[in-house]
């Protein structure tokens, strides 16, 4: 995946296929982006709307009672172009947007039909239950980014052996809303027909002191641009059921 332009939190990437080994587009611009991130939930007002000021949004998170206050942290239109739409393998989402204790939860809207032919998500049941965070996306000390290990190699193949399955496909329409547990296995395949899968994906984590989100992590908050509360308050359940 390259990184083709940005401006302060909001960059574009081209899918592999779509440039040649000279730097040249072997496709129309419109038919070469992967996705577009990180923070379009802050950067516009349409995104802003649909993630940060949308009751239903904030009807479910209460209703799911797994955050007390959550904070956005992550954003992106992924395009999945025709064709050239490249596979994502298997992995979870609290290895890039990292807690302690693990606290990532995913809201993914498609935007398009997902089918099998164009990259639709698979998801191995159970697995947020059986396979532990074996690693995280960190900012290198040298520069740059790359995984620090939360465990030995050996420790690692082991938990691995304990979260093996079969990948269920979830096909899906517009406006179907997925949620995706920080620890599920899942990924996606190579988009082989002749139409995008577009969708929008945004990601929370709990806020402190329920769980910390530090320094080490590839994506930061800035004093300008600090992570954004979902709730307009916090879950009063969690805190106490009585208060609810």
């Amino acid at each position: 995946m390259l990184l083709i332009g940005f401006c302060p939190f909001r960059r574009f990437f081209l899918e592999e296929d779509a440039v040649n080994e000279d730097g040249s587009l072997l496709k129309a611009k419109t038919k070469a982006v992967n996705k577009i991130g990180h923070a379009l939930h802050e950067l516009d007002p349409l995104f802003r709307k649909v993630t940060l000021e949308n009751e239903k949004v904030k009807a479910v998170v209460r209703d799911l009672e797994f955050h007390v206050d959550p904070v956005a942290l992550q954003s992106m239109v992924i395009c999945k172009q025709p064709e050239i739409g490249g596979e994502v393998g298997e992995h979870n989402d609290s290895t890039f947007l990292y807690t302690n204790p693990p606290s990532a939860l995913g809201f993914w809207f498609a935007l398009e039909k997902c089918t099998p032919n164009n990259g639709a998500l698979s998801f191995l049941p159970g697995s947020h239950l059986t396979a532990p965070i074996t690693k995280r996306f960190v900012r290198l000390p040298e520069g740059g980014t790359g995984f620090e290990r939360l465990m030995s190699e050996e420790e690692e193949q082991e938990a691995t052996e304990h979260a093996k399955g079969k990948y269920i496909l979830e096909a899906c329409g517009p406006g179907d809303l997925v949620l995706i547990h920080g620890s599920v296995l899942h990924k996606s395949e190579r988009n082989t027909s002749q139409n995008t899968r577009f969708a929008y994906t945004f990601h929370m984590i709990e806020s402190p002191p329920r769980a910390t989100y530090d320094a080490k992590n590839w994506l930061q908050p800035t004093p300008s641009m600090p992570f954004p509360h979902v709730l307009d308050q916090p879950n009063l359940k969690l805190i106490n059921p009585a208060l609810a």
